[in-house]
């Protein structure tokens, strides 16, 4: 066996899909558990859909001043952003697991990509959060008639499938910041504003820019972590496409623009300082991203960056509706 041998043989052993590896390589997992399947739905990514619908609920009940609050719309709101956010991570774990992406991650294994589930399986559950996410949305529609509100819906059910799925995703073309700022910011924080007074205003606008682009911090964390990997894999993330270092700073960005948001807010809202409190977790997430060194860093930094939005969400939801 000669040098070239060895080292290919190391590079397949050390792949993220062990049911693809190479001689060298550990067995594939299998069955996957209970606890691989929640771990597949990655919990730590939930703080994202609860943010917005808090931050848009708060802004909606400024929005109808004395009329009457609609707890049920907003609990649908919620049934929408989570289901939407559950069914992203199932249909990510499947389209990069078939299409090999996977091969080369470092981070937690899949349930596609390390051969634990069966990927009709994964599709299966993805597909049903995706049907849980239009009738909870369908209900909405239904009990605020704003029929138009299905052509939103639809709209981001097929971006949350490409973003993966289909023979050009975009999310591989550096585009997925764009998506999750969109939806799991503006559309998210706007729309749970419009069900419950049936307008849009400046607080829902902002604060949806200010969650989308956390949200986005949370995604160039993710990213930042398997750059190499995602580059030998031809996904060209925005991390792989502006380099290592831009990235970093843009992540250090989108974390402490929001906060900017906040103290905007904060003139017109007093409570909304106590959401700067929301800081100690920014600041702290910054400085990792800046300065890892490795991905266990940028996996701290992730999860604080999601703990981050919960704050921002919830804590200018209340200081909104109190």
């Amino acid at each position: 066996m000669n040098p070239q041998d060895v080292r290919n043989r190391s590079a397949r052993g050390r792949s993220g899909n062990p049911a693809k590896a190479g001689s060298g390589s550990a067995p594939a997992r299998g069955p996957a558990t209970a606890a691989d399947w929640v771990a597949g739905a990655r919990l730590r990514t939930l703080p994202l859909a609860v943010a917005p619908v808090a931050l848009g609920t708060g802004a909606g009940v400024v929005a109808i001043a004395d009329g009457p609050w609609h707890p049920a719309r907003a609990l649908l709101a919620l049934v929408v952003a989570l289901a939407l956010q559950i069914a992203v991570n199932y249909a990510n774990d499947y389209s990069d697991g078939v299409r090999g992406t996977d091969d080369h991650r470092v981070g937690p294994a899949r349930l596609t990509g390390s051969g634990a589930a069966k990927p009709r399986h994964v599709l299966a559950v993805a597909l049903s959060f995706f049907a849980l996410a239009a009738l909870a949305g369908l209900a909405l529609v239904i009990v605020t008639q704003q029929w138009w509100l299905l052509a939103v819906g639809a709209v981001a059910i097929v971006a949350a499938w490409f973003y993966t799925g289909g023979k050009r995703p975009y999310g591989y073309s550096g585009l997925g910041e764009l998506f999750v700022f969109v939806f799991f910011g503006i559309v998210a924080t706007a729309g749970s504003a419009y069900v419950q007074a049936l307008d849009v205003n400046l607080e829902a606008w902002l604060g949806g820019v200010g969650a989308g682009l956390i949200a986005c911090a949370v995604l160039m964390a993710n990213n930042l972590r398997d750059v190499a990997q995602d580059k030998a894999a031809g996904k060209r993330t925005l991390a792989v496409l502006v380099g290592p270092l831009a990235g970093r700073i843009l992540f250090a960005v989108f974390m402490l623009v929001p906060f900017a948001i906040v103290v905007f807010f904060a003139l017109f809202y007093p409570t909304a300082w106590l959401v700067l409190f929301g800081l100690l977790l920014a600041l702290p997430a910054a400085a990792i991203v800046l300065w890892s060194k490795t991905p266990r860093e940028l996996l701290l930094a992730l999860q604080l960056a999601s703990l981050t939005a919960l704050v921002y969400g919830v804590g200018l939801g209340l200081a909104f509706g109190l």
